[in-house]
C-alpha cells in the first residue's frame, strides 16, 4: 500500500524509526556519554508515548563499545525477590528454585565475570515509576557491588514524570545523590517538528515523504500535542481511511475525520456507552450488499454493535475500516 515496505506508524520501539529532533539528539548525547563514562545511575523521563524506550534502544544499538545490557520492563513487583528474578531473566541467568541470597550471589558473580571480560553490565529498568520506594532502595543497595576498580553495574531508570516524585522523597536522598545524568524528553515542538517526524517515518518505511498533504500537519500537531505515540496512532488510522477512499494522499479532510471519530469513540467509551451506528445514506453500501463469503469474524462485532444501538444490521453503513478490509479481500477470479 502506497509503496511502503513496512508499517511506518507502528507503535513499537524500533530504533530505526527514531526521529532525530533537537531534544532527541541532546538526550542521545547525554545517554551515550553516561554509558561511556559508566555513570552509576542515569534517569530518562518523559510523558507517556514520548519515545523513551525507543531512544534507549537506539543508543544501545549504535554504541561503539562492548556493553552487556539487560532490559526489565515488568516493574509491577511486590518484592525485591520478584524483581531480582526479572533481572536475572533479562541476562538469561538461571533464577529457578533459588532463594534471594542465591540469586543475588549468582548476579554478582555474573557482574564480576562480565567486568573482567571487558563487557560491563548495564541494567535498564523501563516503567520505573511503578517501583516502590523500597524497591528503589534495594536497587541502590545492589549498586554497592561497585568498587574502586570500576562500575561493574550501571543502572538506567526509564519512566514517566512520576518517577521523580519518588526520587524526591526525603528517604531517597542517598539514591538521588548517585544519579549522575538525567534528562526529560518533551513532546515534539509544533507543526514543523511533527511534519519532519512524519516524513522521516515515511522515508524509513520506503514511502513517499509527501504522502500527507501540507495542510494536515497543524491539525495533527494540535490533536496530539506532539506526542509521538499519538501521532503514530492518528497517522496509521488516517492511512487506512485514505486507502479505503482510494485517495492518493492523506488530506486534511481525512485527518479531521479521524480526529472526530477518535474523540467520539473515546468520549462514549469513557462513559460506558456503546458507539452508535450511523444511519446509512441511500447510496451507501450495506451489509446485505456484501459478498456472502465475507469472513464472519467481521460480522460478529457488527451485529453486537447494532444490537446495542437498536439499528438493524441490514441497514447499517460499512465503516471506513471495513471498506478497507473489503478492498484487501483476495479476488477469487
Amino acid at each position: 500500500m502506497y509503496g511502503l515496505t513496512r508499517p511506518p506508524f507502528a507503535n513499537i520501539p524500533d530504533p530505526s524509526f527514531l526521529y532525530p529532533s533537537v531534544q532527541h539528539q541532546r538526550a542521545t548525547s547525554i545517554l551515550k556519554y553516561a554509558l561511556m563514562a559508566r555513570a552509576g545511575f542515569c534517569v530518562i523521563t518523559g510523558d507517556i508515548g514520548a519515545g523513551k524506550t525507543t531512544l534507549v534502544r537506539s543508543v544501545l544499538k549504535d554504541l561503539n563499545m562492548p556493553v552487556c545490557a539487560g532490559l526489565v520492563s515488568n516493574t509491577q513487583c511486590e518484592s525485591f525477590y520478584e524483581l531480582l528474578r526479572w533481572i536475572l531473566l533479562a541476562y538469561d541467568l538461571d533464577y529457578r528454585n533459588k532463594d534471594k541470597v542465591e540469586m543475588y550471589d549468582e548476579f554478582v558473580q555474573f557482574l564480576v565475570a562480565q567486568f573482567q571480560k571487558g563487557e560491563p553490565v548495564t541494567l535498564i529498568i523501563d516503567e520505573a515509576q511503578n517501583l516502590s520506594l523500597e524497591l528503589l532502595e534495594q536497587l541502590r543497595m545492589l549498586s554497592n557491588v561497585n568498587t574502586e576498580k570500576g562500575q561493574i553495574l550501571q543502572t538506567i531508570l526509564v519512566g514517566q514524570p512520576e518517577l521523580w516524585d519518588l526520587l524526591r522523597n526525603p528517604s531517597m536522598i542517598q539514591f538521588a545523590q548517585r544519579i549522575s545524568y538525567d534528562y526529560f524528553l518533551k513532546p515534539l515542538d509544533g507543526a514543523k517538528d511533527v511534519q519532519q517526524y512524519i516524513q522521516h517515518r515515511l522515508k524509513v518505511a520506503g514511502g513517499d515523504p509527501d504522502l500527507f498533504e501540507q495542510s494536515v500537519y497543524q491539525p495533527i500537531s494540535e490533536a496530539t500535542n506532539g506526542v509521538p505515540r499519538l501521532i503514530n496512532l492518528l497517522c496509521d488510522t488516517a492511512l487506512v481511511y485514505a486507502y479505503a477512499e482510494e485517495s492518493k494522499q492523506v488530506s486534511k479532510a481525512i485527518v479531521d475525520q479521524v480526529v472526530a471519530d477518535k474523540h467520539a469513540s473515546f468520549a462514549m467509551r469513557s462513559q460506558g456507552v456503546a458507539t452508535p451506528a450511523e444511519p446509512v445514506p441511500e447510496e451507501s453500501t450495506t451489509i446485505s450488499e456484501r459478498d456472502p463469503d465475507f469472513p464472519t469474524a467481521i460480522e460478529t462485532p457488527i451485529s453486537q454493535q447494532t444490537a446495542a444501538s437498536g439499528t438493524p444490521a441490514a441497514h447499517r453503513s460499512i465503516s471506513t475500516i471495513e471498506k478497507a478490509a473489503l478492498r484487501l479481500k483476495p479476488n477469487k477470479n
